[in-house]
């Protein structure tokens, strides 16, 4: 079925009522869910509607939670998520943040007791699209170990950047430190597919082509021993500055057993000041000059067919709202 946007905010937001998630926090999370379908992050989508679900329904996750500030300082202030969604909590960071940046220059969140925060990209959007740059990390369960290691250690750990452009959407850069998104390799374990060699080690620390062996063992970080080393920068941002848990202490995001998991996120947004917008352009214009292509636009190609088709929900995930409507 085709949805406009707003219909398929409200399908998935009845879903989350159903099971016991407060009003507020439900649309939240039906806006962000939703969104990053429309930008073809699917793995951050519809996929995740019965999984938190069942976190719910199990207590991993409080569908009661309401962020608060817990602490505010001139230029920085500590969000508690209180272990519901991380969405209802980045809302408040980032409407916080720009009343901040408007008298500091810049200013600082600190979220923990947080969830999975989907795409970072669409978070740091929202602060761009109000005038700011904006740079977020957050940290995951884990699934990667340290460069010259064996066992999981660091998340996939994702960091996301992105500041306004003069008359057109920001520029957004999104991505995570593993080599692949795990998703993939989840993906193959169901087929039963192999994947390329350099993907994952196993849990010996071996190369592995057997998407179970990977699942089992860790993810190689992109750029080897550089993208470990900013996996470790993102863990001490996003946890141990934040108070959060550390990703190996995390469980997991996929499945309703265990505490909560307890993560956390680090948000900071910058004034841009004058002449910004035109010197971004020059840089991105020689980008664009030499054939390649400039960060996030596949996002907003993706945004025009969702505008003008309308948004496909498979008739899986129709059948699972139901299920948890009842």
């Amino acid at each position: 079925m085709r949805m406009t946007r707003d219909e398929a905010e409200a399908l998935v937001h009845s879903a989350f009522v159903a099971v016991g998630v407060t009003d507020a926090s439900a649309w939240s999370v039906a806006r962000a869910l939703v969104a990053a379908e429309v930008d073809g992050q699917k793995g951050h989508g519809f996929s995740r509607i019965v999984a938190y679900a069942a976190q719910v329904q199990s207590g991993k996750v409080a569908g009661d939670a309401e962020p608060r500030v817990a602490e505010r300082k001139a230029a920085m202030i500590r969000v508690d998520a209180g272990h519901g969604f991380a969405f209802p909590a980045m809302d408040l960071a980032i409407d916080e943040l720009a009343g901040m940046v408007a008298n500091a220059g810049m200013a600082a969140a600190a979220i923990w007791r947080s969830h999975h925060c989907g795409q970072l990209g669409a978070h740091v959007e929202r602060l761009a699209e109000r005038g700011f740059a904006a740079l977020m990390v957050a940290n995951t369960p884990k699934a990667m170990a340290p460069w010259g290691g064996h066992a999981a250690l660091f998340g996939t750990n994702p960091i996301a950047f992105a500041a306004p452009r003069a008359d057109r959407p920001p520029l957004v850069i999104d991505l995570s430190l593993s080599k692949v998104a795990r998703g993939k390799v989840m993906a193959a374990s169901r087929t039963g597919d192999p994947i390329p060699e350099g993907w994952a080690l196993d849990v010996e620390g071996n190369p592995t082509t057997d998407p179970k062996a990977a699942m089992a063992g860790t993810m190689i970080p992109a750029g080897d021993a550089k993208g470990a080393a900013l996996a470790l920068l993102v863990e001490v941002l996003a946890a141990t500055l934040t108070g959060a848990k550390h990703s190996n202490e995390a469980t997991s995001f996929f499945d309703a057993e265990g505490a909560p998991p307890g993560v956390g996120q680090f948000l900071v947004a910058f004034e841009t000041g004058s002449g910004f917008a035109e010197r971004l352009e020059e840089l991105l214009s020689e980008i664009a000059g030499q054939g390649a292509r400039v960060p996030g636009t596949r996002r907003l190609e993706a945004r025009a067919r969702v505008e003008a088709e309308g948004l496909e929900v498979p008739q899986q995930v129709l059948d699972e709202v139901a299920g948890l409507v009842g």
